[in-house]
């Protein structure tokens, strides 16, 4: 049976990643309680028993140290699998994650499931997947102020002795802090200048006026050189920028420091199912009457209301391959939520897995989210191929669980930095629609990242 065990509340995320991060791969799903009030859960654990990445060697299934190519199967069937050897318990219902899968499905994963053309520079060696299998975690829920260990019946005892002596209160309060100095040794730069920059917007207005489509989600990546502990990186990121999907994810691949605001999809353990699309943004006013005008152009935008209505009708298309008929609604549009650097117009579509459809499935049937590709999706990933310099990398696709309780939740990967070795890499884009304006849509992107970069050149 599952074992839960409770812990003290409140419990510091940070200082239990930071206790069991020598373990390998570590994550930690971070609701940024309580600076972010729309999050609830904090999920952390390392050391899996399995992983399962897919790159440039094909898909491999690492175990005990050991790598097997797995050439038989596709990456969504085996996860399956091996999701179904955990078998089904009984469990709490208010712990989402009871073992199952955590980590990233990143955008070019898009490549397995869709025949794309293969012009942007692939120049990241990033695996288009990498989850672990994890047996533990330790879940706190900030609504029920509740914090426990979760124990799998398949997780070994050497494991969970090592695990118990981390969380103890001892343990936890003599962690020493990083000692390695995360700092930039360059400033960022774009891969796109703004002659480039607005002749590829062009390009995109010539293909919307033509009919290849209606909305292409446009990308730069900013880069610099760097040094220290990426760990360092992200606590300073998460200060200036608590969001309630952020994420922090490290392997031998490299550092992800996610700072997400939006939820990909979500399944709750009844099929119960909810995406929420973020299309429109403005930045925070300095002063208070300046901030609710520009929250209100925000939301009386006929623009940025047309920019998002295409996406939730992209997502209800996506969400009907799985759902049952007539179950997919629209419950919420248009809403204006606020963040510490931007207002984002957000909207929520709902709908109830049909049976025997698993997360799984429907997760590769709506990959990778409508809000950051465009539509029609297939054309608008073609059209982002060829005038994106480079590919995208992690950057919009998505990290979160895959529980063997059937539960599943999943963030996009907006705003969310990549450090290999001695490079930072950050991106950021907007939909690009009839009517945009080159030196709007331009700006846009600084808006959603300066406080990021600016934050790391600080340090």
């Amino acid at each position: 049976m599952i074992q839960y065990q409770s812990l003290p509340y409140p419990l510091d995320a940070q200082r239990v990643f930071e206790a069991v991060r020598d373990m390998g791969d570590p994550v930690l799903l971070d609701s940024s309680h309580p600076a972010s009030s729309r999050g609830r859960y904090d999920i952390i654990s390392a050391a899996p028993d399995i992983v399962v990445r897919l790159g440039d060697a094909g898909l491999e299934l690492i175990e005990n140290g050991n790598t097997t190519n797995i050439r038989e199967s596709s990456p969504f069937a085996l996860l399956e699998s091996l999701l179904a050897d955990l078998g089904q318990y009984d469990t709490d219902a208010n712990i989402p994650f009871n073992g199952g899968f955590m980590g990233i499905f990143s955008y070019d994963l898009g490549r397995s499931i869709e025949q794309l053309p293969s012009q942007a520079e692939a120049d990241i060696r990033y695996p288009w997947l990498r989850l672990g299998r994890y047996l533990w975690a330790v879940v706190i829920d900030h609504q029920r102020q509740r914090s426990c260990l979760m124990h799998h019946p398949m997780l070994s005892q050497t494991t969970a002795d090592q695990i118990q002596l981390r969380l103890q209160p001892d343990a936890l309060a003599s962690l020493a802090p990083p000692t390695q100095r995360f700092q930039l040794a360059t400033r960022f730069e774009s891969n796109l200048d703004r002659a480039a920059y607005g002749r590829a917007l062009n390009r995109i207005d010539d293909y919307i006026h033509a009919g290849d489509c209606y909305q292409i989600n446009f990308t730069q990546r900013f880069s610099a050189n760097c040094s220290g502990d990426p760990w360092q990186a992200y606590q300073a990121l998460n200060r200036v920028a608590p969001t309630p999907f952020a994420a922090c994810l490290e392997s031998d691949d490299g550092m992800i420091l996610s700072l997400s605001p939006e939820r990909f999809i979500e399944v709750s353990a009844k099929g119960k199912v909810e995406t929420r699309p973020i299309k429109g943004t403005r930045p925070r006013g300095s002063q208070p009457d300046e901030d609710r005008a520009l929250a209100k152009q925000l939301l009386e935008s006929a623009k940025d209301r047309a920019e998002n209505l295409m996406i939730v009708d992209l997502l209800r298309n996506d969400l009907s391959k799985s759902c049952l008929p007539g179950s997919v609604e629209v419950p919420e549009l248009f809403s204006i939520e606020h963040y510490p650097n931007v207002h984002h117009m957000v909207s929520s579509v709902r709908g109830v897995l049909r049976p025997g459809v698993t997360p799984i499935q429907l997760l590769k049937d709506c990959f990778p989210g409508g809000s950051i590709t465009g539509a029609p999706k297939i054309r608008a990933m073609e059209i982002i191929d060829e005038l994106e310099p480079h590919r995208r990398s992690i950057y919009c696709g998505s990290i979160g669980y895959i529980s063997s309780c059937g539960r599943m939740d999943t963030s996009i990967t907006i705003r969310t930095l990549l450090v290999q070795e001695d490079r930072v890499y950050c991106w950021a884009g907007g939909g690009i629609v009839a009517d945009s304006d080159i030196d709007d849509e331009y700006q846009e992107c600084f808006n959603k990242v300066n406080n990021l970069l600016q934050t790391l050149e600080g340090l």
